[in-house]
């Protein structure tokens, strides 16, 4: 008894607390400077902004014209692919190609928490994962920027969907920046750059900042369905288009 209502108790605090640094530091939107949205810094009038695809292909996320039934890209009907499915919360285009680079490449963890978040909203609809996976970097890279923006993108999203992260997807191979590279380079730039090292559960869900041409996140889904993996799935941030 005693215990139970220590932890009521304890809860009231915590909730006081928060009420009060919401009214001490109130929410600021990190695009424009505007008063916030309750517990999100973003407006309502960015918020209405932020560049979303009406249809994409659900084995890519590439922005379609028109969906169809079979809801593929021409591409994606003419190739197979490691991923059975790709959701990207966005289309990479302002504002959120702004916040992305603030976060990925200017330690504004602020940003990635906006995007987490706003992840949360447009993708946690349909069915839960067994694990999330975030892309990960390589240990060089990683002491050069000091975190890995996929897991600064998947803890929130861990916590928020109860979803446990599973780490066991490594980059063993240092890579060349992936945004200096054409297509064909950034595919042989990824070969055996992944490797499993550990048990795999039976469905994974890749989490990772952007999607350019798919190199990243087919290595690591090959990478895994190698190792025994039977379905993986991909969420993104963000999909050029």
């Amino acid at each position: 008894m005693d215990d139970a209502v220590n932890l009521d108790e304890l809860s009231l605090v915590y909730r006081a607390r928060a009420r009060l640094s919401a009214w001490l530091f109130p929410p600021r939107c990190l695009i424009c400077a505007e008063p916030g949205m309750p517990g999100r810094d973003l407006c309502v009038a960015c918020n209405a902004g932020l560049p979303c695809a009406v249809a994409s292909c659900c084995r890519c996320a590439m922005p379609l014209a028109v969906a169809d039934d079979e809801q593929l890209c021409g591409a994606c009907r003419q190739r197979s692919s490691p991923l059975n499915t790709v959701r990207a919360a966005f289309i990479y285009a302002a504002p959120v190609d702004g916040l992305l680079r603030r976060f990925k490449f200017h330690q504004d963890l602020a940003a990635g928490r906006l995007l987490a978040t706003l992840m949360q909203a447009r993708l946690a609809d349909g069915e839960r994962p067994a694990v999330l996976v975030p892309v990960p970097l390589h240990a060089s890279r990683l002491r050069q920027r000091g975190y890995d923006q996929a897991l600064e993108l998947a803890r929130p999203l861990s916590r928020a969907l109860e979803v446990p992260l599973w780490q066991g997807l490594q980059r063993i191979r240092a890579t060349a920046p992936q945004s200096e590279l054409d297509a064909r380079a950034r595919r042989r730039n990824l070969r055996s750059a992944f490797a499993v090292l550990a048990p795999v559960p039976p469905q994974v869900l890749l989490v990772d900042d952007v999607m350019t041409t798919g190199a990243t996140l087919h290595a690591a889904a090959t990478a895994l369905r190698r190792a025994g993996v039977a379905r993986v799935d991909a969420w993104v941030c963000a999909r050029v288009p």
